[in-house]
């Protein structure tokens, strides 16, 4: 409990000045104000008429899709501002093509090009900025369990010798497995494509526990539901084992790109933008009818409060 509490205090601080202070070379970067100036992302942009959007299919309430099979959720929309933005940048009207994602794909997608920006619920660590940009952080989470309403699983510490679900290129899945070998807990990790398929898992019994952030366990839950008035047979239990700050991933080496984010998300928490859309995703009904009442920590409102304030 001492080591998670430690390393959740150390990850919020991180966060807050990691996640939030533009890169030097955005700060020195001149913004562009001609077509001929564009390079990175944003000249790829311009040349294509478009921005091509990573999305999750099933990380609720960020990035899930619609009973229309749209993507919608928080990131999204915070994501259509970027390309509004973009859009301002280029001297052009970009239009929008949606790619669909996993925790496992989604790093190479945004690597490769094969999308500009990465529009989910990913945590922003060391070990992924080597690869990739992150924006500044949009949410604070943490690795939970979900478990059936009457199972002994009550902690980690209960989970050995059982099955537990992980969903594959989640940093959930490296600190399930940074547990067991510490903790010395033979449990059984089942990978799975995606956080449905983790969840089914659980569902048929073929695991008795879901390893993943605490938010998405609940989205989870609360589209489970689908709008009935019965108490669901699913809840969340134990400490935080990790921490996890999210944020908009976005190809890295890229300063102007870099300049277009920062200056947006500060706009965006200047303007209130980022806490409207937070009341509409976490605390209002979701297309399924239920709502997760998941007021906004104290953590995100200070991480929100700071990025209001520009950097010079």
């Amino acid at each position: 409990m001492t080591i998670v509490r430690t390393l959740a205090t150390i990850g919020i601080l991180w966060a807050a000045l990691a996640g939030i202070v533009p890169q030097a070379s955005a700060q020195t970067e001149p913004t562009p104000t001609t077509p001929a100036a564009l390079s990175g992302t944003l000249a790829k942009v311009r040349d294509a008429g478009a921005v091509t959007i990573g999305y999750r299919e099933s990380s609720i309430p960020f990035s899930f899709l619609s009973p229309r099979n749209e993507p919608i959720g928080y990131s999204i929309e915070l994501c259509k501002a970027l390309i509004e933005a973009m859009s301002d940048a280029v001297h052009k009207t970009l239009a929008t093509r949606w790619v669909p994602v996993t925790a496992e794909s989604r790093i190479d997608a945004v690597v490769s090009g094969k999308v500009d920006l990465e529009c989910g619920s990913t945590t922003n660590n060391l070990e992924r900025q080597k690869r990739v940009a992150f924006s500044p952080t949009i949410f604070v989470s943490g690795t939970k369990l979900l478990v059936r309403k009457d199972s002994p699983i009550k902690s980690f510490r209960d989970l050995g010798g059982r099955a537990v679900a992980v969903t594959s290129g989640t940093t959930n899945e490296k600190t399930m497995r940074d547990i067991a070998a510490r903790f010395k807990i033979n449990m059984n990790l089942l990978v799975s494509r995606d956080h449905a398929e983790s969840f089914a898992l659980v569902k048929s019994g073929k695991a008795e526990a879901f390893a993943t952030d605490d938010v998405l366990l609940y989205g989870l839950i609360a589209q489970d539901r689908g709008g009935g008035d019965g108490e669901s047979n699913y809840e969340v239990v134990g400490e935080f084992l990790s921490y996890d700050p999210y944020g908009v991933m976005y190809r890295k080496d890229d300063p102007q790109m870099t300049r277009v984010v920062n200056d947006t998300f500060h706009d965006l928490a200047e303007d209130g933008e980022i806490e409207r859309q937070y009341k509409r995703w976490f605390l209002r009904k979701l297309p399924s009818g239920t709502a997760l009442n998941l007021p906004m920590s104290p953590q995100l409102e200070t991480i929100i409060q700071t990025m209001a304030v520009r950097s010079e």
